[in-house]
């Protein structure tokens, strides 16, 4: 039979000719791909994914069935712009490639208003988002959690809906908006004046690495503006092909912020960092938000690029630790930062940070991949679980929420004894009295 088929293109967000171009189908990508070498399928590679979006772009081909499967199955990981010798920007490529999926007859109309219920709905808005984190905390934490989970029922009703629930994060007993003003001042001298992103999901599901946050700032002499209107940055919306609500997202947090005065805006999760740092990238079109858009991302830093030009370590109380570090897609191949983690990881006293194999390679979180993608993300992610067992590390770190709660599951599933921190609750933890810390 012949293959379900939809249509070309349409006119919105369609990938960039000169991008598509711009790939001289070398192959130096394939190594790098974690989809490639699940596979070994030309067609699940980037110089392949290319190759079926460039025949969609010049109507030699239309969106099929395989098309979808191919955009859906690649991570995302970026991990082929880092391998790239002639810098070809496939994220955005393949981002405005399901742009066009959702947009198709071939993505099911209730699956789109589920996506967008939630993407559009329940994550920006904040007072929603908590209502919504509340109730699940006390599914959580009342029991029900442990009997459903018993019961195997979900396994029953739905695969899918069983491992969502079994990979969820846990919703922290706290939410970082409501413990900290929109001021929050040093006790000794101000040397800069940062603007903190709470986050969506990290403002409910990961508050304790936001408080880290904000703590280990102070320390640094930061004065942080912790402004309250403030809303999703995007990254998820736009990752699943919604780029169009991603850019009012993006609008709504430029007139917001660049109405205050800041030296820096600080981001501790990598996904959200690399998406704020291509808000110029993409507002370039739009001739209100453009320049604007340009000015804010330049003002963006992970945590621990700032800790890497402006953290001060000197009077910290030696603990001694071995620890290893994976390093979150967004961070290293988006956002090209890679070697200033590592640096103020080893000017903690005491911390023996031991090399990871593939460090770089991706965990298989990937935003909802883990979830929609499970199997396959799961034979990504015991590959590096192999390789971070062999280090022996008795604490894992990692800038991205996802690969946080990913490599913890990892550690259940595959019998690893270790603890997965974000690095700034390493760092904070080092403030701390340290009698208690890690005992061995």
């Amino acid at each position: 039979m012949p293959e379900n088929k939809s249509s070309f293109f349409s006119d919105v967000d369609i990938p960039n000719d000169e991008v598509i171009a711009s790939c001289i189908h070398c192959g130096s990508c394939l190594p790098s791909c974690p989809t490639y070498n699940l596979t070994f399928d030309e067609k699940s590679s980037p110089r392949g994914r290319i190759r079926l979006i460039k025949a969609v772009a010049q109507n030699e081909l239309e969106i099929t069935q395989t098309f979808v499967d191919e955009m859906n199955f690649c991570l995302d990981c970026q991990a082929c712009e880092t391998a790239c010798p002639a810098g070809v920007k496939y994220g955005s490529l393949v981002e405005a490639a399901r742009v066009q999926i959702e947009s198709s007859e071939l993505t099911p109309a209730f699956r789109r208003l589920i996506k967008k219920f939630f993407f559009r709905q329940v994550l920006p808005f904040y007072s929603r988002l908590k209502t919504f984190a509340r109730i699940l905390r006390l599914y959580q934490r009342s029991g029900l959690q442990r009997f459903i989970q018993w019961t195997n029922i979900l396994q029953l009703i739905s695969k899918k809906i069983s491992r969502a629930e079994s990979l969820s994060p846990k919703i922290s007993t706290f939410f970082s908006d409501e413990i900290f003003p929109e001021r929050i001042s040093p006790s000794g001298k101000i040397k800069f004046r940062v603007l903190f992103p709470s986050g969506c999901l990290m403002n409910v599901m990961f508050a304790e690495i936001n408080k880290d946050t904000i703590e280990v700032l102070l320390k640094s002499g930061c004065e942080i503006l912790f402004p309250k209107e403030q809303t999703c940055c995007g990254s998820l919306q736009a990752h699943n092909g919604d780029l169009e609500f991603a850019r009012e997202l993006a609008k709504r947090n430029i007139e917001l912020f660049l109405k205050l005065e800041y030296d820096f805006i600080i981001s501790n999760s990598a996904g959200c960092g690399a998406f704020m740092k291509e808000y110029g990238h993409v507002l370039e079109n739009d001739p209100k938000y453009s320049q604007p858009a340009k000015i804010f991302s330049s003002k963006v830093l992970d945590v621990m690029e700032f800790l890497y030009q402006h953290g001060d370590f000197s009077n910290l109380t030696e603990i001694r630790i071995d620890a290893t570090y994976h390093e979150a897609c967004h961070l290293v191949h988006t956002q090209k930062v890679t070697d200033q983690p590592k640096e103020v990881l080893k000017r903690l006293p005491g911390l023996n940070l031991i090399p990871l194999d593939e460090a770089t390679w991706c965990c298989g979180s990937a935003g909802i991949y883990n979830i929609v993608n499970y199997d396959d993300s799961m034979k990504i992610l015991e590959r590096k679980m192999h390789h971070l067992r062999t280090t022996n590390a008795e604490i894992i770190l990692t800038g991205n929420p996802g690969c946080i709660g990913q490599i913890k599951y990892g550690c259940e599933s595959f019998g690893m004894n270790a603890e997965v921190l974000h690095p700034i609750t390493l760092i904070n933890q080092y403030y701390q009295e340290p009698g208690n810390l890690f005992p061995k």
